[in-house]
């Protein structure tokens, strides 16, 4: 029987089959001794042992499209990035650094900037097209007075179109409101996490884990922790600036080829910058990464 892997925890595996039902599975020996670890998202067959208790096998782990590393899963569309637009406020370098995360893995990513409820339309919409601009979907959000305005012509049923069908990691710091989401985009999804925990005695749900959510129709969400930090590692400070797509179309008037766009004289995207054609939040980041990471090169 072929399911999808949408929790791990302590050697047991959650697998959810096409009719709903859920298994609580363990991974055959020949998995370790091959040095594969299933990971969640991995499509798998399974042995039933039990049909009453909903118990099985994983008997084998089907190849996949892709697999990431951070967060740990496979099989993967695209993601959602979630940060709020107030309470707490934007960490815009934070937000940067997964940006350039799920770049360099070839992930889609979408950014939604939720509680659009709590600051003006203006303040919403100057941040929509800073990062339009570098290249992404942005989708503004408020899962509060839902009937009564329309938060940029109702962000959430936006949100709800662009993950049908799909696999979609959503990620981003604590408090930003990503559970509301989550639970107005699928109300079952309580039910599901709950069904879970009962089988490993666990009490109220918390992402202590990346998990999938399904919501039907082949679509299915990964919630993951809340995060407060990223590191961009592995990556020479000079090729940081392939990461922000905005730069692009003006390092044709750079001075020298390979300019960093830092101190160098006669450059394209300096003079962008100055002409308020680049966001100076956005080259503030990059300046911010650019001396982390040649920082860290140095040791």
């Amino acid at each position: 029987m072929q399911g999808k892997i949408i929790k791990g925890v302590g050697g047991f595996y959650y697998i959810h089959l096409p009719d709903n039902r859920i298994f609580e599975c363990k991974a055959k020996g020949v998995f370790r001794n091959q040095n594969i670890k299933p990971t969640v998202g991995d499509n798998v067959l399974m042995d039933i042992i039990d049909e009453q208790a909903l118990t099985g096998n994983i008997s084998d782990i089907l190849p996949r499209e892709n697999s990431l590393i951070r967060p740990m899963v496979s099989n993967v569309d695209q993601a959602v990035i979630i940060f709020a637009l107030s309470d707490p406020k934007p960490n815009f370098n934070l937000l940067d650094r997964f940006l350039i995360m799920m770049d360099r893995q070839d992930v889609k990513t979408i950014i939604c900037f939720n509680k659009a409820d709590l600051v003006s339309d203006e303040e919403a919409d100057k941040l929509k097209s800073i990062y339009e601009a570098c290249g992404y979907d942005v989708i503004i959000t408020s899962t509060y007075y839902r009937d009564e305005i329309s938060v940029q012509e109702d962000g959430v049923e936006k949100l709800k179109g662009l993950i049908k069908g799909k696999t979609t990691v959503f990620a981003g710091p604590s408090g930003v409101g990503k559970s509301s989401l989550l639970n107005v985009i699928n109300p079952n999804a309580k039910a599901q996490t709950g069904s879970i925990s009962e089988k490993i005695k666990r009490g109220k749900h918390t992402t202590r884990h990346s998990e999938l959510i399904w919501v039907g129709d082949d679509t299915y969400i990964m919630d993951t922790p809340g995060f407060s930090s990223l590191f961009v590692e592995d990556m020479e400070c000079e090729d940081l600036k392939e990461f922000y797509g905005e730069f692009l179309k003006y390092q044709s008037d750079c001075k020298f080829i390979g300019c960093v766009h830092i101190k160098e004289p006669v450059c394209g995207v300096k003079k962008a910058l100055s002409e308020g054609k680049i966001s100076q939040l956005r080259y503030d980041n990059y300046r911010q990464l650019y001396e982390e990471l040649k920082t860290k090169k140095k040791w």
